[in-house]
């Protein structure tokens, strides 16, 4: 029969301890002005590609597919009018109204900062700036763009701004777009997929309920999606994963307190200081079968200088200080050397604690150099990724991520060692594979990361779908070998990548095994079965296999979409040299992949309640 992967707890939780209401404070961020500068430029880099598509369309395009078939589009929604339709486009195109959305971000906006214990600043700004760039721009582009609307029966007045692009719809996209966010990120439980589709779902209607009504072509409603995706992308890009911003006192940002922790500023008796910096918490005591909460003694920073910029680590600082971490040294990160030569001398200096701030690579770089030293570390994701942040649990707010992990008590974590040809053996602590999602990781440029985030890789994939199919020998510990045709072979030590999809259900951090993915979607069937599978998450995803199910009959059976397994040691071997990577980082092409597990090899700390 086959076996699933041992169980694990829950998913960590990550909410930043908050605090009492009297602690609120109306100072302007540190950060302000240089966030409010890139947002500006990107914005402008927006306005002008969306008025340039604006121009293009309505020039030199305007005789090319798709355009010369919109007409026909619009007046076949014209034809498909009926009583009920129309009632129901009445209220979906209401959604998108300037008022509604006026009004509901204004609601929003006001119950993100009053409700919470501590003001949530961040995410009420990248709300409303996000509606309101979205708002600019589209003044901009039908200052530029004079397009017409439909020749048809149009079921709303007319207002004097251009058909290109709806008005409409960008508004809606910011607006519930901006909430699906929010839900995804904040929400726990199984309400948090739903509300956050349902969100998503309402600019889409709002598309279509303006094409229904004849108010816009088709390609308008497009930018209209389009600029209010580009709003949220910058704006989050910016408050969010530039980190550049630090909230007054290092606190409204990132929501309520976690479960079983104290709230940040409040003294032992529950009194909340005023102003001033108030001395943290007596450690939680650790459980049974843990480590002890290490005394804080000498702590070494680790950071990626081009993802930590001097206000981030100035926070972070301020961070320490406040958990008694007062003995600090911040340590950069090079391009020759992106965490393990740094990190191995401050566990040889006798660090008590060392803080990585970087991204998923200056991780893996950090955790090589930790393993098997039981020296804790402390994750500040501050990278495109994020990966083991993102399934520990953690806060994705540097701040938050730090306060959250120094509340909390010392867990060990597995760490995957990997080797191959040309390649030395070593670490890895999210993920390494073979195939299509090398291929991603060598074709996403480095600027689209930068400015995009995580989709970036999306983008990529879109080139990189064409990858050739591999064959690939595998061996799981003793069983028989498989023989496989393969776009892409991953294994992992966690499971859950950007957007929340899972893609190995089976794999914790702290389970003791790694886990296999072997991808070999054929044609447009095949795609839609993998993707449905990978996209529906660990709830209903096809148990992974044990190496103790593993039979002859399996040995060389090709052209499953989808198939999973559970090792503790694995030999890949190619019949092509083949892109790899290691936890988002492109390496040396080569033939050959072992991938063994090194169990609890990684002292974190983590919140209460963790692995």
């Amino acid at each position: 029969m086959p076996t699933a992967a041992p169980e694990r707890p829950a998913e960590l939780p990550g909410r930043r301890p908050g605090a009492d209401r009297a602690g609120r404070s109306i100072t302007l961020p540190r950060g302000t002005g240089r966030t409010a500068a890139r947002i500006a430029a990107l914005t402008v880099c927006q306005g002008a590609l969306m008025v340039g598509f604006g121009l293009l369309i309505t020039g030199p395009a305007r005789g090319l597919w798709p355009m010369t078939v919109e007409d026909d589009v619009n007046e076949g929604f014209e034809r498909a009018r009926t009583g009920t339709l129309t009632t129901l486009s009445s209220f979906a195109s209401e959604a998108g109204n300037t008022m509604t959305i006026i009004a509901i971000a204004l609601l929003v906006c006001t119950g993100l900062v009053l409700i919470p214990r501590l003001p949530m600043w961040r995410q009420a700004a990248f709300l409303a700036v996000a509606v309101s760039l979205q708002a600019l721009v589209f003044l901009v582009i039908t200052e530029c763009v004079d397009r017409h609307r439909p020749e048809v029966d149009r079921l709303d007045a007319s207002p004097p701004t251009s058909s290109y692009t709806s008005g409409h719809t960008g508004a809606a996209t910011a607006l519930y777009g901006g909430l699906a966010v929010l839900a995804l990120s904040r929400l726990r439980g199984p309400w948090r997929r739903i509300v956050g589709g349902l969100l998503l779902l309402l600019p889409l209607m709002v598309a279509v309920a303006r094409l229904y009504r004849g108010m816009h072509h088709p390609t308008d409603v497009v930018g209209g999606l389009v600029n209010g995706t580009l709003s949220l992308l910058i704006v989050g890009r910016a408050l969010f994963v530039d980190g550049s911003v630090t909230a007054p006192a290092d606190a409204g940002t990132d929501g309520a307190a976690a479960p079983g922790t104290s709230p940040a500023g409040a003294t032992a008796s529950g009194a909340t200081a005023a102003g001033g910096t108030v001395p943290a918490p007596s450690p939680a005591p650790a459980r049974a079968g843990r480590d002890a909460t290490p005394d804080t003694g000498r702590t070494v920073v680790i950071f990626n200088p081009t993802v930590t910029h001097e206000a981030d680590r100035e926070a972070l600082r301020q961070v320490l200080v406040r958990h008694g971490h007062t003995d600090t040294e911040f340590v950069e990160t090079t391009a020759q050397d992106p965490g393990t030569g740094q990190t191995a001398a401050a566990v040889r200096d006798g660090a008590a604690l060392v803080v990585v701030c970087g991204g998923d690579g200056t991780l893996r770089s950090a955790a090589d150099a930790l393993a098997g030293s039981g020296v804790p570390l402390a994750v500040v994701p501050c990278g495109t990724g994020n990966l083991l942040a993102r399934n520990l649990g953690l806060p994705l707010s540097p701040t938050a991520a730090l306060d959250a992990a120094l509340r909390g008590t010392p867990h060990r974590i597995d760490l995957g060692r990997v080797e191959g040809d040309d390649l030395p053996g070593t670490h890895f602590a999210a993920m390494s594979g073979a195939g299509l999602d090398a291929a991603i990781m060598e074709h996403t440029d480095d600027r689209a990361k930068s400015v995009l985030g995580w989709p970036a890789y999306v983008l990529a994939g879109i080139g990189t779908l064409r990858t050739p199919r591999m064959r690939v020998t595998v061996r799981l510990d003793d069983a028989t070998a498989l023989h496989r045709t393969a776009r892409m072979v991953l294994v992992g030590n966690v499971g859950t990548v950007q957007g929340g999809t899972t893609l190995l259900p089976a794999a914790r951090p702290d389970d003791g095994l790694l886990d296999l993915l072997i991808l070999d979607p054929r044609g447009v069937g095949g795609w839609i079965r993998a993707l449905t599978t990978l996209l529906r998450g660990g709830a209903k995803a096809p148990r992974p296999r044990a190496v103790d199910t593993v039979t002859a009959q399996d040995s060389d059976k090709s052209g499953v979409p989808v198939e999973f397994f559970t090792f503790r040691r694995a030999e890949l071997t190619f019949d092509d040299p083949q892109s790899r990577e290691l936890d988002g980082d492109p390496v040396t092409p080569g033939r050959r992949l072992t991938a063994e597990v090194r169990p609890g090899a990684l002292t974190v700390l983590l919140p209460a309640g963790g692995a």
